[in-house]
């Protein structure tokens, strides 16, 4: 039987079940816990740390009532972080590489922002769908353009998180595939592109980190437009 290089993606199933629910509770159980000691380890120290310096960049140009978001954010940041590099693993399923998962990710918590927005100050959230000094008849044009970028939001942050994971994996896939071919033809190519391959995964584990980096800061923009 000849696999397809998309049947990575396919959601796994066992007697029928689906296991992506697994395969997203499965990273919560590998995060170490703090202690009650008075003392960590240097693992939960380092863990900390990151989290710490982390929240407090994230914060910095958010207003006081954008806080209460600090820990959902940063919650959302190690779960992806943790999927995307898990996912770099052989034998493994990939969640963020099912826009459906980064859909409902992205949606309800854009949508969150833009309700905080209306009710809060919802003279200024709708002021941002019309820029000071537009001329007069470009208002009705710039309303629609504005209204249509606000919606289109959420749909880049999904299909964004989805095309870069999905892309870097088929990338590996296809040369890894090239290298074992060429193993017994050509021993001096294969080295070549085993050497890539491991060049590539490199850059896939920073592309994963950057991309759950990258999901995480939009959305504070975009909390930080409607505080």
């Amino acid at each position: 039987m000849i696999l397809s290089f998309f049947d990575q993606f396919m959601s796994p199933t066992h007697l029928g079940i689906p296991l992506i629910a697994l395969a997203l509770s499965l990273p919560w159980v590998l995060i170490p816990t703090p202690t009650n000691r008075w003392l960590n380890n240097r693992l939960l120290t380092l863990q900390g740390w990151f989290i710490n310096r982390f929240t407090q960049q994230l914060m910095l140009p958010i207003n006081l009532g954008g806080h209460k978001w600090a820990v959902l954010l940063t919650a959302l940041m190690l779960l992806l972080i943790t999927l995307n590099l898990l996912g770099l693993l052989p034998y493994t399923f990939t969640p963020t590489t099912q826009l459906s998962l980064n859909m409902g990710l992205a949606v309800p918590l854009w949508l969150a922002t833009v309700i905080i927005g209306m009710r809060n100050q919802p003279t200024a959230a709708l002021g941002h769908l019309l820029p000071e000094g537009t001329p007069v008849p470009l208002i009705p044009v710039l309303i629609i353009i504005e209204t249509i970028s606000l919606f289109i939001r959420p749909l880049a942050l999904g299909v964004r998180l989805t095309a870069n994971l999905t892309a870097g994996h088929l990338l590996i896939q296809l040369i890894a595939t090239a290298a074992f071919v060429l193993l017994p033809m050509m021993p001096a190519v294969a080295i070549l592109t085993s050497t890539v391959l491991f060049l590539l995964t490199l850059l896939e584990v920073a592309v994963a980190m950057i991309q759950a980096y990258v999901f995480v800061l939009l959305l504070s923009l975009y909390l930080q437009e409607n505080v």
